[in-house]
């Protein structure tokens, strides 16, 4: 489930940035960044507020910033949950 969810995160980002490219009709072009960045205010949010669930990431600190900037609590959520547990 969790792969399909990222999946149309990216592809909401792929179509902001081909709308800022104009490959895409009017109307999609004018929406698509608009709903990309307000995407990535969330989740620049969710990064505050859940930072000690993204510091747990096994990797290093910007890739797991940088996953929770695209992902949200796609990316997060399974770290909580993994420190919940054990």
């Amino acid at each position: 489930m969790f792969f399909v969810l990222k999946a149309l995160c990216l592809a909401v980002y792929a179509l902001a940035i081909a709308g800022a490219a104009g490959l895409l009709p009017v109307g999609l072009a004018g929406s698509m960044p608009t709903i990309a960045l307000v995407m990535l205010m969330v989740h620049a949010v969710e990064l505050l507020v859940m930072f000690k669930h993204v510091k747990r990431y096994p990797g290093p600190l910007a890739v797991s910033v940088l996953l929770t900037m695209l992902f949200g609590l796609l990316h997060w959520k399974p770290l909580a949950d993994a420190a919940q547990k054990g």
